[in-house]
């Protein structure tokens, strides 16, 4: 055997768990009946054959493996699958396709998968990243389970395979989530090889192995809870009532959405949620806040405080037919970007600080550097406008403008289509400048002044 082959089997013990994919919204919580399906991926290569403790390498793991298996039955809604590999063909020469799913999918397969890793003999190569590859294969298509890989090995990856980039792959299609890596007798340069697929841990004897091994596959049939604290400014988590979206952190897949709560109590509730990912949380608040790389410890009740400091803003007219469904805009004051468009009379929430607010009066109406103060609701009264009929003997070309200082400014473009037409005009002082279309002479230009009083109608006749 060449050096690299003999570098390739130093002599480790890895446990990788990839987590399937779940439903694209998933619940409140994963429901008991959901299906979960744990498919174990076992090394049969050559070097399964050194001693380890209490035995081979191969022997521990079968026994391990088979009180794995022995302790899963009775779980409700849990089926499992055998897949080995390097155990086909011995080397030399190396078979980079000795990969076989040994035991498929199926109720009531314990003893099959027992029996089947009792026979296995270890003989081959490790070709870890092909194994995993295949893998993805061996799950039931079209499935709502939880999909689960856990692969046992003592050897890197021995056919110039990228067990990262498979991993990766997997991840990002949504059929895993971020592997765990155990680890025995790794040194620091194998130990950053296996990083990048997923979650590493070290198994220094076969006690650890057993004790990881129960963690992990505790994972993968539990859930973590957590408590998401939204705080206002002075550090209490009152804020409330606010949808948040939890996403795979790596694949970009949406795993959940909760309308924040508190309970009877006053404090935040509880959610229970799959330990496996790093979520990214975007919490939908105006404009909104996100918070990355959320790692949940598995099994135990996880908080987290987001800084989300709110008040209300409303921008208030009486009531007019014309006016009833008028909006506004809400802007940042720093780049303009628009966070929200907003119903008049309708109040809404806002993170604290200071705002540009456009709202679509005739002629717009502009606040720069409205305030937001915490749990406060601040308000803008707009003038009730005055209602002006523009009359003509037949349609016409025209505007309506309004003097700035020196500068004339235009307002609102008349209908060309109709020679009648009635607006909603903010009260002051205006010209409307406009010629008929059937004139074809610009000294038919007619230039009229009228003024606007609030709550009044008028007409103004054009020409």
């Amino acid at each position: 055997m060449n050096f690299k082959y003999f570098l390739s089997k130093i002599s480790i013990l890895v446990l990788v768990v990839l987590i399937g994919k779940s439903s694209l919204f998933a619940q409140t919580k994963l429901e008991k009946n959901e299906l979960t399906r744990i498919l174990f991926v076992l090394d049969g290569s050559q070097s399964m054959l050194a001693e380890w403790d209490s035995g081979t390498k191969m022997r521990v793991a079968q026994r391990l493996l088979s009180e794995m298996v022995d302790s899963l039955k009775d779980i409700d809604n849990v089926e499992m699958a055998l897949r080995v590999y390097g155990h086909q063909s011995p080397v030399p020469p190396q078979d980079c396709g000795d990969t076989k799913l040994e035991v498929p999918f199926g109720g009531n397969n314990v003893s099959k998968i027992k029996n089947r890793l009792n026979n296995i003999r270890a003989k081959g190569t490790t070709p870890i990243a092909y194994s995993l590859e295949q893998s993805g294969n061996d799950f039931p298509k079209k499935s709502d389970s939880r999909n689960i890989i856990i692969l046992i090995t003592d050897g890197i990856e021995s056919c110039d395979g990228d067990p990262c980039a498979v991993s990766e792959n997997l991840q990002k299609k949504g059929i895993v989530l971020k592997p765990f890596v155990i680890g025995i007798g790794l040194d620091r340069r194998f130990t950053e090889t296996f990083e990048c697929v997923g979650r590493y841990y070290d198994a220094n004897d076969e006690e650890r192995f057993k004790e990881v091994l129960n963690v992990v596959v505790s994972q993968a049939l539990n859930t973590t809870t957590l408590q998401v604290n939204l705080l206002n400014e002075t550090g209490k988590p009152i804020e409330t009532d606010v949808n948040m979206t939890f996403y795979d952190e790596f694949s970009k897949e949406m795993k959940y959405n909760f309308i924040h709560t508190l309970n009877r109590f006053g404090n935040p509730d509880t959610l229970r949620l799959d330990p496996i990912p790093t979520y990214k949380i975007k919490v939908h608040t105006i404009p909104v806040v996100e918070l990355d790389n959320v790692v949940l410890k598995p099994g135990e009740h996880n908080t987290i405080s987001i800084e989300a400091p709110q008040g209300s803003i409303l921008v208030k007219t009486q009531a007019s037919n014309y006016q009833k469904d008028l909006k506004f805009i809400v802007k940042s004051t720093k780049d303009g970007e628009v966070y929200n468009v907003q119903d008049v009379n309708v109040e809404e929430k806002y993170l604290t600080g200071k705002y540009d607010i456009e709202i679509f009066t005739i002629p717009r109406t502009t606040v720069k550097g409205f305030e937001v103060k915490q749990s406060k609701l601040s308000s803008i009264q707009i003038p009730k406008p005055g209602l002006i009929t523009f009359l003509g003997a037949a349609p016409g070309y025209g505007a309506i403008y309004k003097l700035d200082e020196s500068e004339l400014l235009c307002v609102k473009n008349l209908n060309s289509g109709v020679s009648v037409q009635t607006m909603a005009i903010q009260p002051g002082e205006y010209r409307v400048i406009v010629r008929p279309k059937n004139a074809k002479e610009s000294v038919f230009t007619s230039n009229k002044k009228f003024k606007v009083v609030s709550g009044q109608a008028d007409k103004v006749v054009m020409y």
